[in-house]
């Protein structure tokens, strides 16, 4: 029976699919990015930039350094939005340019505004929820890198990193289950947030193995790309941006809701 709190919007079928259906997933998303390299890598390259200015400020106050990182990735669903469109064009016979990335922006509908408000809000609330950590489990200064490390890393004399580890992937799961098709849902049919964000839970509870094993990709890819000091967002996220879009066509049947325009 459908929970009282949701609307009475059609909701879509969901799809059960493979659990290495994610592999397909990728392959989709880097055979998109292979058809408009240029764009898709203006995408990666943002995220980047992003993420070296989010780093100069975190290092200005180090308590804040592991929530603004983690906090960043919560955003990136709605980050890609541009990408999403571009393979939704390539879908339906049109040029996935520029253009179009640009358009779906200036057509974003209040859902999709609310959606990534929601994401920046969760960010931002785990960034001062970190930060409240590190306040109380750590008595010693932070003064530097070496501290940093001893003290909110290594966890010397407490449990302040399994706390953190702890906390921070619920918050994850509950983000990556409630977004991770409603940003294509709602760009791609005449749907509200609450019908978006209830499928995208729907997907990930008939798919718990795929959808564990795409969490699992798009962690190893994030871990990468800060390894490399951001540069590998300039390929990981577009990538990851097309084959969302691809994950949202397999799991999800839409057919009974009329088309975004």
């Amino acid at each position: 029976m459908q929970p009282e709190f949701l609307p009475a919007s059609p909701q879509p079928a969901v799809r059960v699919v493979p659990v290495l259906r994610p592999l397909a997933w990728l392959a989709s998303g880097w055979r998109d990015f292979g058809y408009a390299p240029g764009v898709s890598l203006v995408h990666g390259s943002l995220v980047a930039l992003g993420g070296w200015i989010i780093a100069a400020l975190a290092f200005a106050w180090l308590p804040l350094l592991p929530g603004a990182f983690s906090g960043f990735v919560l955003v990136a669903p709605i980050l890609a939005t541009g990408l999403y469109e571009m393979s939704r064009c390539r879908e339906r016979g049109k040029p996935g340019d520029m253009a179009c990335a640009i358009d779906a922006w200036r057509r974003g509908t209040r859902s999709l505004v609310w959606l990534g408000l929601g994401l920046a809000m969760a960010g931002t609330a785990w960034v001062l929820v970190s930060a409240v950590l590190v306040a109380l489990f750590v008595k010693a200064p932070i003064t530097g890198a070496e501290a940093f490390v001893r003290h909110v890393v290594l966890s010397e004399g407490t449990n302040l990193f399994p706390v953190w580890v702890l906390m921070g992937g619920a918050g994850a799961s509950l983000v990556f289950a409630a977004t991770v098709v409603s940003a294509p849902l709602l760009l791609d049919r005449e749907t509200d947030l609450l019908t978006a964000v209830w499928t995208s839970v729907r997907v990930v509870g008939a798919n718990p193995l795929a959808m564990a094993f795409w969490a699992a990709l798009i962690m190893v890819a994030t871990a990468l790309s800060m390894a490399t000091a951001m540069l590998g967002f300039v390929i990981a996220i577009p990538v990851i941006g097309h084959a969302t879009w691809h994950a949202y066509r397999d799991t999800v049947d839409a057919g009974g809701i009329p088309p975004r325009e």
